[in-house]
């Protein structure tokens, strides 16, 4: 059974950094992504990282602010996220690709999904 479980979130003041952890199982994947997504709009693509080479890619939202990283051993990947903003209140889901991906930033390259982990930035 494949089970991708976040964790790390929580409530920060602005400035402050958390960091997000997402640890897979099930099964082996190829590429790993951030995704948020606020109230009332869309979600959208934070971050990626292939397993293998640990290729990474950023949203211009977090590009500067943001490190995704992984541990093998652990089958866990981190997003680290720096200098927050009342704006990166979200919901913040991991997801997991069989494939290698090469962009990654859209929700259908995707096959399986965290159930999301709330992180709110008190200004």
């Amino acid at each position: 059974q494949v089970q991708l479980v976040e964790s790390g979130g929580g409530l920060v003041q602005a400035g402050g950094s958390l960091r997000l952890s997402c640890a897979a199982s099930g099964r082996t994947f190829s590429t790993m992504g951030w995704f948020r997504q606020a109230p009332g709009k869309e979600r959208e693509f934070v971050a990626r990282i292939t397993w293998s080479s640990g290729a990474t890619l950023y949203g211009d939202s977090v590009k500067g602010r943001s490190t995704v990283s992984r541990d093998n051993a652990k089958n866990t990947v981190y997003l680290q996220m720096n200098s927050l903003k009342p704006e990166d209140t979200a919901v913040y889901y991991c997801a997991a690709a069989r494939q290698t991906l090469l962009l990654g930033i859209t929700q259908r390259n995707y096959d399986y999904w965290g159930q999301g982990t709330q992180v709110t930035v008190s200004s």
